[in-house]
């Protein structure tokens, strides 16, 4: 299963500003075949200014 707990913005993998996590399910199996962060609007805009440099 994949796992993906950091963001990559602006060149450098962070943390995520929150612990939450979410699988992702594959249709044709209905299992989980990977897992990611969810991000929060801290995250959003870190990733916005980011993009805006």
């Amino acid at each position: 299963m994949f796992n993906k707990r950091k963001f990559y913005i602006n060149g450098l993998w962070d943390d995520p500003s929150t612990p939450h996590d979410f699988d992702v399910i594959n249709p044709s199996t209905e299992e989980a075949c990977a897992v990611i962060s969810l991000g929060s609007t801290e995250d959003a805009d870190k990733a916005i200014n980011a993009a805006k440099e």
